[in-house]
């Protein structure tokens, strides 16, 4: 082995197990978002929680073109079907913008109010290291 390939490091070890974000049901290969319904009830616990999910919400975006197109015209219904639901105070905007990477973001609304503050916001970046 000469010195250039004892430098190099593998980005992802041989036969290491990892956890991937994304679940594979088994015998349907269908992606699943969540392992079990889950039904978030305040801020904190969308704070705490939705940002992995909404991971995975981009993720499948990325390679599911009629994912990305029913989360896009209604993202509640969709993580509803599921299995993630939401406080009725929480809306969520998707966004894709002249880069091409989505956007998510999830605010907060009080009463009926036009008002509302930003609890998350997700964007998917792709980036490649050497």
């Amino acid at each position: 082995m000469n010195s250039i390939s004892k430098s190099r490091e593998l980005v992802v070890p041989k036969n290491k197990k990892t956890n991937l974000p994304v679940k594979f049901e088994k015998n349907n290969d269908v992606l699943n978002l969540v392992d079990k319904e889950i039904f978030l009830e305040n801020r904190q616990e969308v704070k705490k929680f939705l940002p992995d999910i909404l991971g995975r919400v981009l993720a499948r975006i990325w390679i599911d073109p009629d994912f990305k197109e029913e989360f896009r015209d209604d993202p509640i219904l969709t993580l509803n079907k599921y299995g993630v639901y939401l406080p009725d105070e929480m809306v969520l905007e998707f966004q894709k913008l002249d880069t091409k990477r989505p956007k998510i973001i999830v605010y907060e609304r009080k009463g009926n109010s036009n008002f509302k503050i930003r609890v998350v916001q997700l964007q998917l970046i792709m980036m490649a290291g050497r």
